[in-house]
């Protein structure tokens, strides 16, 4: 099997599991989000978002019973397995090109290089920034008009006869609604990415060091248990890290998907009304769930990316 075919086989497979184990937080955070008021639950700046989760995912269990919690799940999958498939196969080609400048490339390998955990290219920190953030809004484009399905799909503003017939609506309504909020989204992932990137590898690096440098494990490469554990360690530190960063845009991206009023057309007026409506607090609107689950997603997902390739190049 070609390199590529390896990073988009491993890229699929983390997409898929991390979307089916995961959906139920995409759909509370989407469902938390749509509205313009957290109604009745204003008594303090804490409590609504813990109560709000535990109320909105016990309503949808009476109307829907558990399952409801995965509504979206087909659309979610068709946005993310490509998508994850395609970003992680980009950053690795991406990273193997920028590792070929020499501001890029580090200056020297690390100490305990040989004892890494990780498959991919070595770059600087600016390397690891531009490769994550790039990516990340290179596919987030290509991908917008599913990543619009997958939102409405887990709103409960709109209700969708079937998925093709929901994908064809948005696509004869014009390049208006198929990228929509797409400019709130590279402003969410770009920082993103490239704050995670960084991070990832930083970390990555530190704990592989400190594994490798330990007593009773001289000269004896990481086990693959041990390699997994770090990259999802990891990735999830990252992946709170560059939550809390970028938090503001996922709302205006999830207000702009799924509202259709004017004021919600363009990223400024969505801006001003999320502050007119909720102040400060509402571009935080749902930042525990984004938060629990770009910890569990980037856990699992790049485990499963790179214990996948490093058991394929291992047969």
């Amino acid at each position: 099997m070609s390199n590529v075919s390896q990073h988009l086989l491993s890229g699929a497979l983390s997409g898929f599991a991390s979307t089916i184990i995961l959906q139920p937080f995409d759909l509370l955070k989407t469902r938390i989000q749509q509205p313009d008021h957290l109604n009745k639950l204003k008594h303090s700046p804490l409590s609504p978002q813990s109560t709000l989760i535990f109320r909105t995912a016990r309503d949808i269990v009476q109307s829907n019973g558990v399952l409801g919690l995965w509504r979206g799940t087909t659309a979610s999958l068709l946005r993310n397995v490509p998508g994850v498939a395609l970003y992680f196969t980009g950053l690795n080609q991406f990273r193997a090109f920028l590792a070929t400048s020499p501001y890029f490339a580090p200056l020297r390998a690390s100490s305990a290089s040989s004892y890494s955990s990780s498959t991919l290219p070595k770059l600087t920190p600016q390397g690891n920034l531009l490769a994550g953030a790039v990516t990340r809004v290179a596919v987030g484009i290509i991908l917008n008009p599913f990543s619009v399905l997958k939102a409405r799909y887990e709103s409960s503003y709109y209700s969708y006869n079937s998925l093709p017939g929901a994908f064809m609506g948005i696509i004869r309504s014009g390049p208006s609604e198929v990228f929509r909020g797409a400019i709130a989204s590279s402003l969410r992932d770009a920082p993103y990415a490239g704050i995670f990137v960084v991070f990832y590898e930083h970390i990555k690096t530190t704990l592989s060091n400190a594994v490798s440098s330990a007593p009773n494990a001289a000269g004896i490469p990481i086990p693959f248990s041990t390699s997994a554990a770090v990259n999802s360690l990891s990735a999830a530190s990252a992946g709170a890290l560059a939550t809390l960063a970028t938090q503001p845009f996922d709302v205006l991206k999830t207000k702009m998907q799924v509202r259709s009023e004017t004021k919600y057309r363009g990223l400024l007026s969505t801006v001003a009304a999320v502050w007119k409506q909720r102040g400060l607090p509402g571009f935080f609107d749902g930042a525990t769930l984004r938060m629990s689950r770009k910890i569990f997603s980037s856990a699992i997902g790049w485990a499963v990316y790179e214990g996948v390739l490093i058991a394929m190049r291992a047969t």
